[in-house]
């Protein structure tokens, strides 16, 4: 079935499947925009993963390489210490606060069709229950990613202090759902949520960008009180993740901004607390393709994703 949701691309064959998008015009992020010029004026980080770097492309070994990592991914040089599954520290700056990481879709979802097409509530209208995702050419799948940038980022937070918590692990057979993914959120009271994503757009689309609730008000779907945090959280996001990535912000949707707001997701309808989508970058884009299969950039990803969120738990999340 056709879904215009973030990271979906339909089963094999997979097509880009991306329509319009609804555009935040007015929303502007100054500090990822003026970061990513003094990035390209410098001429980047100088290594070879770098965003339009000629050494960068999609390669079977690259992606294998990169699978084999998603389970255990390697630490970095500055970060020895950060494995997938640290224990919470007793203390830090975080300490008290909950973080909630959706890493989308499930890398099993392609075996069970008939329940992630199974309708649900999304407030505006109904839904897939969750869909298969997308891939790269050479077939690193986008569920791999975002479960190891999730890992990734569960160690940075937790060596803050916080208490993180993923919606899945790999842990189930499909899914979870949309609306179940909103209510883990929810449930668990978290002062902040990302949902983790790469795009399956065409060739040439390349850059990342953050969705950002916007204002709804029908059926079991009210975000009014959470558009305000919920923007700040995605601004900090994408300034820092172009700080840290060095990637640019979108060049097919959001204006330049890197954000975007939209009304028609599930995941962002029903939320009750702070929370945000991020488009990595374009898994169906040779060069977008290279750093998403690259372990130490997806280690930046998570960085840059992580230190958003910390930013936001430090100025707007503090007063909650």
């Amino acid at each position: 079935m056709s879904y215009t949701g973030p990271g979906f691309d339909p089963p094999q064959p997979r097509r880009s499947r991306r329509g319009p998008l609804t555009v935040a015009l007015a929303a502007l992020v100054p500090g990822a925009l003026l970061g990513w010029a003094v990035y390209a004026a410098v001429g980047g980080s100088g290594d070879d993963e770098g965003p339009g770097s000629t050494a960068a492309s999609a390669s079977p070994s690259a992606s294998a390489s990169a699978s084999s990592r998603t389970s255990s991914p390697a630490p970095s040089a500055s970060s020895e210490d950060e494995k997938p599954g640290a224990p919470a520290a007793a203390s830090g700056p975080l300490r008290g606060r909950v973080v909630v990481i959706d890493p989308g879709h499930n890398p099993e979802n392609f075996k069970h069709t008939a329940e992630i097409n199974r309708q649900v509530d999304i407030g505006t209208n109904r839904k897939e229950c969750d869909t298969t995702g997308t891939s790269t050419d050479d077939g690193y799948a986008e569920a791999d990613f975002t479960l190891d940038v999730a890992h990734r980022m569960r160690a940075l937070l937790e060596k803050q202090g916080a208490t993180v918590k993923l919606t899945q692990d790999g842990d189930r057979p499909f899914g979870p759902c949309v609306d179940e993914r909103a209510r883990i959120g929810n449930e668990a009271k978290a002062d902040a949520v990302v949902s983790l994503h790469a795009d399956g757009s065409g060739t040439g689309n390349r850059g990342f960008h953050v969705i950002l609730p916007g204002a709804v008000d029908a059926g079991a779907a009210d975000t009014r009180a959470i558009v305000g945090p919920s923007e700040d959280l995605g601004t900090r996001i994408a300034g820092n993740f172009v700080r840290v990535t060095g990637s640019a912000p979108s060049n097919y949707v959001g204006g330049g901004t890197g954000l975007v707001t939209r009304k028609d997701l599930g995941g962002l309808n029903l939320s009750t607390v702070p929370k945000v989508f991020i488009e990595c970058g374009n898994m169906r884009d040779s060069k977008d393709a290279a750093l998403l299969t690259s372990g130490a950039w997806r280690q930046k990803a998570a960085q840059g994703i992580s230190d958003g969120i910390v930013s936001f738990l430090r100025g707007w999340g503090s007063a909650r």
